[in-house]
């Protein structure tokens, strides 16, 4: 896929993972860690106007501090770029293409951010996250039956309610967290839990574990945040 437009805008969608000391990373961080990558890469970045411009870069969901992610999604705005032709383009005076923008990003990322794929896309949508799914994996002790009847009671709950803590000041709130569970599955000592995403929020990783009655110190492995869905993706 060639981009030959000088004036056009880019969306790039890229589907990335997150694994190993990387997950401790928050939100900002990570954002910062592909800012810094792609100026080493020389992507151009769209920037928004005003007093202190900003890149046009965005991760959609974010990430909790200490999840590992598969298939997590980063949006980028950038300007076509006309690499130098001996390295990247076959064609005098064509722009990139996905596999130039993959090879010359991923060469930039640390150990434990890998790129899964690369997209061009000549249209502006609007990516709205719709789904997440989690993977918790269990020390085998603690997949016992008492656990398979809790998540049948959750499952069969028309409203399950937690005070959320809102604000840096304390503040809480009583949310129904139900709605915002799509599924839950277990396998082995895996358990997929799968969330609906809306303009009304979801549920928290630390909330599934509260009612799943689970604490870290039960966990053999770190929660993965297994896929993402985008509506308009």
């Amino acid at each position: 896929m060639h981009i030959t437009t000088e004036n056009q805008t880019i969306l790039a969608l890229i589907e990335f993972s997150i694994r190993g000391e990387l997950r401790f990373l928050s939100h900002a961080e990570t954002v910062r860690l592909f800012q810094r990558a792609c100026g080493r890469a020389g992507i151009r970045l769209q920037y928004s106007r005003g007093y202190n411009p900003r890149p046009k870069l965005s991760l959609p969901v974010p990430r909790s501090v200490g999840i590992e992610t598969e298939g997590d999604f980063l949006c980028l705005r950038v300007s076509p770029l006309r690499p130098p032709e001996s390295q990247l383009s076959p064609e005098p005076g064509v722009d990139v293409d996905t596999q130039c923008l993959r090879a010359e990003l991923a060469a930039q990322l640390p150990d434990g951010c890998e790129l899964i794929s690369v997209a061009l896309l000549k249209a502006q949508p609007s990516f709205l996250p719709a789904e997440a799914a989690y993977e918790l994996v269990l020390i085998p002790k603690y997949l016992d039956y008492k656990l398979k009847n809790r998540i049948e009671r959750i499952l069969t709950s028309e409203s399950i309610t937690l005070r959320r803590r809102i604000d840096a000041k304390g503040s809480v709130r009583n949310v129904n967290v139900r709605r915002f569970l799509k599924s839950i599955r277990t396998e082995d000592e895996r358990i997929e839990v799968v969330c609906r995403i809306s303009s009304a929020g979801s549920i928290r990783v630390d909330e599934i574990l509260e009612i799943l009655e689970l604490g870290y110190d039960m966990l053999a492995a770190p929660i993965s945040r297994r896929s993402l869905l985008l509506a308009g993706a």
